[in-house]
């Protein structure tokens, strides 16, 4: 992955604006979306690719349609946060589904975590069967939210 400015000029955010709206878009119709002919396009895309700006392309899912619909934001302190302790506890995060984002906090608490199940009683099974037994968890707060207000998704690997 090569090196990228933070300098996009108006074509490439362009060109992001229309893949976050549709990004099964071909080529033609992005090139005439942004009033560019196909090669430069083409070229384009490929250096926001190449250079890490454009992660990847997903299907979207709604997690409501799925049964998804309980969500929590778990509080997480550590019982150790050395370094070792941090790469493992973030390495077991990441092979957890449910755990859909996960942040390192400045402040009273070490990580929060967005976590999304079928219900609270699913929920409280994940907590005590895996969330708890994440490496040097110590203690957790749970709150649960009550609607979205708002959600934004950007493209982003996973």
């Amino acid at each position: 992955m090569t090196e990228y400015t933070s300098d996009l000029d108006r074509f490439d955010q362009a060109i992001l604006a229309t893949l976050a709206e549709d990004g099964r878009i071909s080529i033609t119709d992005l090139a005439k979306c942004i009033g560019l002919s196909k090669s430069p396009t083409q070229a384009r895309l490929r250096r926001l690719e190449e250079a890490g700006v454009i992660l990847g392309y997903r299907a979207m899912l709604d997690p409501i349609r799925l049964g998804l619909d309980h969500v929590a934001f778990v509080e997480v302190r550590l019982t150790d946060t050395r370094e070792s302790a941090l790469n493992a506890f973030n390495a077991a995060v990441a092979r957890v589904p449910q755990i859909e984002q996960a942040h390192m906090i400045a402040g009273n608490f070490d990580y929060l975590l967005k976590v999304r199940t079928r219900d609270m009683a699913s929920y409280r099974a994940f907590l005590g069967d895996t969330i708890s037994t994440l490496p040097h968890v110590g203690s957790t707060s749970t709150y649960v939210a009550m609607e979205a207000v708002k959600e934004v998704m950007l493209s982003e690997g996973s």
